[in-house]
């Protein structure tokens, strides 16, 4: 890192790529505007650029073979390519791979694509132009960003057909998103000032042929996920609060006699939350509560255990070499090898989305407790208020039957995409990570997470109401109070979709009390 710059009225930080590693927050503030990429200054890192460039280009003027320039690309490595059609195939590679489907990843998505493929290549053995390291961090600054479909990728060689938009923008091909509109790559590089680059030698396959769409995801999963392991621990704190809960259960002597760190740290959490210690001797429901109260702390554990050990995984991702060929100025080498293997950051996304589903299931079973009379310590069936006559009205009882549902579909996704691996391309990739998938289902379950967290925030948010203010902590009144500024206590039977959609908003900008992710007792 190196000072900073104003950028829109405000000072924002540099990061040198290719002087010292990235982690996830810098990709998060680099594909946020809270930083700025550039090349480091580094002359031996500048060295090893040059000469990776100037190896392959003696080794063309040789007639050498090299994968993907002077040879066809995958099964048609057998194909040789000569030296004056090189050009021709480095274009063809990035309109072949034009074949994405699904939804265009939004802005920060893309942005976070970007960030991770130039931390890569500025490592300095791709073979990539320094012009061509300085137009991405360009794009990622200037925010013209490649409209990436989010399907078409196996995870070897790398995420070809993600990257291919990347490559494609660099060039001056096909779509971006630029200060929020839709409009072809030669058109925003032309308002900026900036001419198209023709790739050369192995730019077009270097860009392409890494892991950077699926680590990126893997980024944008990881914050997702530490802060919904933070509001399952505000929430199972609410649950135990409203349906009088035994706080010894997150005593810090357990989670000492049993030292995994995620669960000690959820444990301090609901303690937090619950105001305690406490000295007053609160009345329990029950000694032992029910174990989605009682072991809570070791669910949400899990999780944020296995965030831990994906980070470094994650963070290696980000900053190896991850195309092939490796372009080795350095010793005067080319090292054909399979490092653009996805497998390793898949397996991570794996485990983040098993414990996230795991929190899914905890959560439908916590509101169960609460929201039935014989679990709840006295709350109404449903939350209903009993001032509601006729028995004609039945509180938060479809609400239980949507988490349920939702639930059930985060738990269906948990099976491992690697299992689908499948042979492609004429049995040239016939073992593939199928880490994309991965990904795609990881975001998946942690958008159902949410969706039922929030439907437990409101009905604990009615839970609170009905046991009324003045029995409840500190911390369930202020997330309630939040809560009620957009959605009344609900007195009688009415539709609550428009107010999940304005919780999960708010959830997702941070607009909700549901505590910080490092915070003293």
């Amino acid at each position: 890192m190196s000072g900073s710059v104003i950028v829109g009225g405000h000072s924002t930080r540099i990061l040198e790529l290719g002087a010292s590693p990235l982690t996830v927050g810098d990709v998060l503030d680099l594909a946020r505007g809270r930083a700025v990429a550039q090349i480091a200054s580094d002359p031996a890192l500048h060295a090893r650029i040059a000469s990776g460039v100037d190896l392959l280009a003696r080794l063309l003027e040789d007639g050498e073979l090299v994968y993907g320039v002077t040879t066809g690309v995958g099964n048609s490595v057998k194909d040789a390519v000569s030296p004056d059609a090189s050009a021709e195939l480095s274009l063809n590679l990035i309109r072949l791979h034009g074949c994405g489907t699904g939804t265009i990843l939004d802005d920060d998505a893309a942005a976070c694509v970007l960030a991770v493929r130039i931390a890569s290549l500025s490592r300095g053995y791709s073979g990539v132009r320094l012009k061509v390291l300085d137009r991405i961090c360009e794009l990622l600054s200037r925010r013209i960003l490649p409209r990436i479909p989010t399907r078409g990728s196996v995870g070897a060689s790398g995420d070809l057909t993600p990257l291919s938009y990347l490559a494609a923008v660099v060039a001056g091909e096909r779509e971006v998103s630029y200060r929020g509109e839709l409009m072809s790559a030669q058109d925003a590089l032309r308002e900026e000032g900036l001419a198209p680059i023709v790739p050369a030698g192995k730019e077009s396959l270097a860009i392409m042929n890494g892991t950077s769409f699926t680590t990126a995801l893997a980024c944008l999963a990881h914050e997702r996920a530490l802060r919904l392991a933070r509001f399952a621990s505000a929430l199972t704190a609410m649950a135990s609060d409203v349906i009088r809960g035994n706080p010894e259960h997150f005593d810090a002597r357990i989670f000492e006699l049993k030292p995994y760190p995620g669960s000690a740290q959820a444990a301090e959490w609901i303690r937090h939350d619950l105001g305690l210690p406490v000295d007053d001797d609160r009345p329990i429901a029950r000694l032992q509560d029910r174990y989605s109260i009682r072991c809570a702390p070791h669910v949400i554990g899990i999780l944020i255990d296995s965030l831990e050990q994906a980070k470094t995984v994650i963070e290696i991702e980000i900053n190896c070499v991850n195309d092939n060929p490796i372009i080795d100025g350095d010793e005067g080498r080319i090292l054909h090898g399979g490092n653009f293997y996805a497998g390793h950051v898949g397996h991570a996304l794996e485990s983040i989305k098993t414990a996230v589903a795991g929190i899914a299931d905890l959560l439908d079973r916590q509101l169960l407790l609460v929201t039935s009379e014989v679990t709840s310590a006295g709350l109404p069936e449903n939350l209903a208020k009993q001032s509601c006559a006729g028995n004609v009205h039945h509180g938060f009882k479809a609400v239980t039957i949507a988490t349920a549902s939702l639930a059930a579909e985060a738990l269906s996704l948990t099976m491992p995409a690697s299992v689908f691996s499948r042979s492609t391309e004429n049995h040239n990739q016939d073992k593939v990570p199928m880490a994309p998938l991965a990904a795609h289902n990881c975001l998946r379950i942690l958008e159902l997470a949410e969706c039922i967290s929030v439907m437990l925030a409101l009905a604990y948010s009615q839970a609170v109401d009905l046991r009324g203010a003045s029995c409840c902590q500190r911390r369930s009144i202020e997330l309630r109070d939040a809560i009620r500024e957009f959605s009344p206590t609900m007195t009688r039977d009415r539709e609550l979709d428009g107010e999940i959609a304005t919780l999960l908003e708010r959830y997702r900008k941070g607009e909700l009390p549901i505590g910080s992710l490092a915070e003293e007792n």
